[in-house]
């Protein structure tokens, strides 16, 4: 079976298997989208109304802006892969819970072993601090970290989420920098791979 088959698998047994309390206000679960074989995941946080609505991550106003960052690299939608930390909405688009958070993290897990990314890329500090707990997004945003996940080493990089730099101009101009720096950095840990 090829990935794709294996990642609606994936997303359909999650979807009925799911313990997130979410489940029962949500209109549906959202599950990632995009690329199987993709070679970065974009991590969000959770599905705002429309991605709600839609059962699609990113279709909102951020996901305009993320899709425009991506054209500014040379990149589609179709080209990565886009889920979120939590699969439900939380109600009135509040913070996910840390206990919605670790019913939604298997499935996470899950999609993460089966794409095997190259690099991981956090949008926004709910999503970074799932992987990397009690770092700050302020100091953090653009710069990669190299952690142990699944028993291999896997490179991240934390950014602003396009929707906090939507409502935030100056969030808006960093969060473009640091978006231009993916492809010198996917290059870069390409090199590295090939070196070892």
């Amino acid at each position: 079976m090829d990935k794709i088959a294996q990642l609606k698998e994936l997303n359909t047994k999650w979807l009925t298997e799911c313990t997130c309390k979410l489940r029962t206000t949500a209109m549906q679960g959202v599950p990632g989208d995009g690329n199987a074989n993709a070679e970065i995941i974009f991590i969000g946080e959770a599905p705002g109304a429309r991605e709600d609505k839609e059962g699609q991550p990113f279709v909102g106003a951020a996901g305009k802006f993320l899709a425009e960052m991506l054209m500014d690299i040379n990149m589609k939608r179709e080209d990565v892969y886009i889920t979120n930390i939590v699969k439900y909405r939380p109600p009135e688009n509040r913070d996910p819970s840390p206990t919605e958070i670790t019913a939604c993290a298997p499935w996470l897990a899950e999609e993460i072993k089966l794409i095997e990314p190259t690099l991981i890329v956090l949008l926004g500090r709910h999503a970074m601090n799932h992987f990397l707990p009690n770092k700050k997004i302020s100091a953090e945003h653009g710069v990669v970290s190299v952690l142990p996940l699944f028993g291999k080493l896997q490179y991240f990089l934390p950014l602003y989420h396009p929707a906090a730099a939507l409502y935030n101009g100056s969030l808006r101009a960093t969060l473009k920098d640091d978006f231009k720096k993916i492809p010198s950095i996917l290059k870069n840990i390409t090199r590295g791979k090939q070196c070892n």
